[in-house]
């Protein structure tokens, strides 16, 4: 019993006389005193113990998005070296606007009282006491001199376009993507919309893969498109203005005007013999190309009515019985009604239904 006692005396003594002997001190850095709206700005806070303690809980967040700048916490580590303890925490800044600007943050530094750990260490239930000192520290004031950067996507970035051959089909999809590589704040960038009189644009969302640096965001952000239509058309010029930083200019990323020839439209026969002439369809736009073709060859061809409902029905099994393919049976599928198996068609594309056998069996009964 005495010998417990005595090692709790111990304890507390030691650890009274770190609450004593336990001192800090903060820093503040960043890398750089100049530079651009929109610029990545690298701030660094250190906290040094006087020794390896661990009395002291801090609550340092001035993560923020306002109208003037936006914060971003980049890491916050804890550490012991040569016996003294050091939390070091990183931000990334975006000032927003020219001039001037002061980073002035405040930090909490929570102290384990001494009834706390005298409680804690005898094993009282003890309610009445504050668990923390609280001190409010004002760190050591950062100042940026921002200069207008005329544009809101500042950094440094290279341009790559994917696209396809200029000549294909009509309503087979010409496919366009978009790609930009590099460092610096890719959420400046819109996305792009194209709009071509006749010609169906669809365009996938934005994709950005990108991590947090000390430079700023570095990764890349992509869009891809496909383009169907019945005749020729043309894919307009676009560019992509943005401050680069290490020529300290204004630069235009270009991705030129594509003149796409398109082929005469398919005929039925041609259609409906597609996979043994060796064309290959587009999975992704499939279901659309499909429609488009059945919108087409009705506005377009004079098909010959039947009068006798019947013999249409007896037709249109038939076709179904001799599809050698699931490709070959969705395009019969699509020329009789797009809407009707809409469904059924999605179920094909998306390879929820495999089995040809199947599917027949369930069309013909």
């Amino acid at each position: 019993m005495r010998n417990n006692l005595g090692r709790v005396i111990l304890i507390l003594i030691f650890l009274n006389l770190n609450l004593i002997a336990s001192t800090y001190k903060w820093s503040a850095t960043a890398n750089k005193s100049t530079a651009m709206t929109n610029e990545a700005i690298y701030l660094k806070y250190v906290c040094e113990y006087s020794d390896a303690t661990g009395l002291y809980v801090i609550e340092f967040n001035p993560v923020v998005d306002n109208d003037e700048y936006s914060v971003e916490i980049l890491s916050e580590t804890e550490k012991i070296q040569d016996g003294k303890k050091i939390n070091t925490f990183e931000f990334v800044a975006f000032v927003k606007h020219a001039g001037v600007h002061k980073f002035v943050f405040e930090t909490t530094m929570k102290k384990t009282n001494k009834d706390s750990i005298q409680n804690t260490v005898l094993g009282r239930d003890n309610s009445d006491y504050e668990e923390f000192s609280q001190k409010v520290i004002k760190q050591e004031v950062i100042s940026v001199d921002v200069k207008e950067s005329s544009n809101e996507l500042v950094g440094e970035f290279i341009l790559k376009v994917k696209k396809d051959e200029q000549k294909l089909k009509a309503y087979e999809p010409y496919h366009l993507e978009i790609k930009i590589e590099g460092v610096g704040d890719f959420r400046a960038i819109k996305p792009i919309t194209f709009n071509i009189d006749g010609v169906k644009i669809f365009s996938q969302k934005t994709i950005e893969n990108i991590t947090l640096t000390k430079d700023g965001y570095k990764g890349s952000w992509s869009q891809k498109f496909a383009f169907v239509g019945e005749k020729d058309f043309k894919i307009p010029k676009v560019s992509i203005e943005y401050f680069d930083l290490k020529e300290q200019k204004i630069k235009e990323m270009t991705i030129d005007a594509v003149n796409v020839e398109v082929e005469k439209a398919y005929k039925k026969e041609e259609l409906l013999d597609a996979e043994e002439k060796g064309f290959e369809f587009n999975y992704t736009f499939l279901y659309y190309i499909l429609t488009f073709i059945a919108g087409y060859l009705f506005a377009k061809l004079n098909f010959k009515r039947e009068k006798n409902k019947d013999a249409k029905e007896a037709s249109f099994k038939e076709k179904i019985q001799n599809s050698k393919s699931l490709k070959k049976l969705m395009i019969v599928l699509a020329l009789k009604d797009s809407k009707k198996y809409e469904g059924l068609i999605l179920k094909i594309e998306k390879k929820e239904i495999t089995s040809l056998a199947v599917i027949k069996k369930k069309l013909l009964n």
